[in-house]
């Protein structure tokens, strides 16, 4: 069988999806029962990631990853490619192709919150995720929650929307470095993220706790704009919250070692990937208490309401200070990390692909 896949999201420097749709094409490459399938990668330039040349073919199609990039240039290469069935990881997929399609649709912000999005991106992407949805033969998304919210919202035919949690990337650090109270959080900003009131939170702990740090990663995607850099010099926090807009693995990893909090204030995930990776690396998290971060967390976190900075600033000091705290959070992380598994994930969305194939 020969499966063609959308592999933009690998170029550059990757981020959720990008990171997703590696994660499962190392199961692809190694896993014993795919041998039979070839794999053909569509992207704007070469990729990285060390596949087997002779199953994983790239096509290099010169141009810009959006739009007319997705839905005219690619269709025309993968016309001659003749393929038996396609997979799209990023909540849209090429309208115009011959072959059947499997779509992930991770989460549906911008159909639920318009307001996060400016006028033309969150109309095209509204736009091309419904006609994505009506037309592929399945859809994948990652948690309950985002299930429920594409068949309230696309009105997609229940039985074919599938839930394959993805697996969790498990990050080798050393903890012996983790005797400072410094916080991590790791993501994209995003408005709906709330970095402004970690950032206040952690100024107001600042107050009693002088050695209180705070580690920020992640590009400013903010929409309206989040002036963050203005924030930290005007609560006096230079030299003690470090904004790192990109960081490579291993500097990841080293982060990742000397964090004794992890923090992630979102009111919207499809799953949120961030905090069961620091429960991976040994570093109990506070976030919002939303329904998404219950499913993907249970027992495994520290919730406080959204909006609530004095509650907020108390979980911090809680998780970084009350050891009972911070070992009752641990013990609950191997059974949420059970949930989240790489082998099972590309096992699963394999078989879903290989089923709209024969359809």
């Amino acid at each position: 069988m020969r499966i063609g896949i959308d592999a933009c999201e690998l170029a550059g420097h990757a981020t959720g999806v990008g990171r997703y749709l590696g994660g499962l094409l190392r199961e692809w490459s190694t896993g014993a029962s795919e041998p039979q399938h070839e794999f053909v990668l569509y992207a704007t330039e070469s990729l990285a990631a060390p596949f087997n040349s002779q199953r994983f073919r790239c096509r290099i199609i010169a141009g810009s990853p959006r739009t007319w990039w997705q839905q005219v240039r690619l269709p025309n290469v993968a016309a001659r490619d003749h393929l038996d069935v396609f997979f799209a990881p990023a909540y849209t997929a090429p309208l115009r192709l011959d072959a059947p399609f499997v779509l992930t649709i991770h989460d549906l912000s911008y159909v639920v919150h318009p307001e996060w999005f400016r006028l033309r991106e969150g109309g095209s992407r509204r736009w091309l995720t419904r006609k994505a949805a009506d037309r592929a033969r399945a859809v994948i998304t990652v948690s309950q929650f985002s299930r429920r919210e594409i068949l309230e919202h696309l009105r997609v035919r229940d039985d074919r929307v599938h839930v394959i949690p993805q697996g969790i990337d498990r990050l080798a650090v050393s903890s012996q470095t983790r005797a400072d109270p410094r916080v991590l959080y790791v993501g994209s900003i995003f408005n709906r993220r709330h970095v402004p009131d970690l950032i206040h939170a952690v100024a107001a702990l600042a107050r009693d706790r002088a050695d209180v740090s705070l580690d920020i990663v992640g590009d400013n995607r903010t929409f309206p704009h989040q002036d963050l850099d203005r924030m930290i010099t005007n609560l006096q926090l230079d030299g003690r919250v470090h904004w790192h807009h990109y960081v490579t693995a291993d500097r990841l990893r080293e982060l990742y070692g000397r964090a004794r909090a992890f923090a992630f204030l979102s009111e919207y995930e499809g799953l949120g990937m961030t905090p069961l990776e620091a429960l991976g690396a040994g570093i109990p998290p506070v976030v919002f208490d939303t329904a998404v971060a219950r499913e993907s967390c249970g027992d495994a976190a520290l919730y406080v309401p959204m909006g609530d900075r004095a509650t907020l600033v108390r979980a911090l000091d809680r998780i970084l200070f009350d050891e009972d705290t911070r070992a009752g959070i641990l013990a609950a992380a191997p059974a949420t990390l059970a949930k989240y598994s790489w082998p099972r994930a590309g096992r699963e969305t394999l078989a879903v692909i290989e089923a709209a194939a024969r359809e």
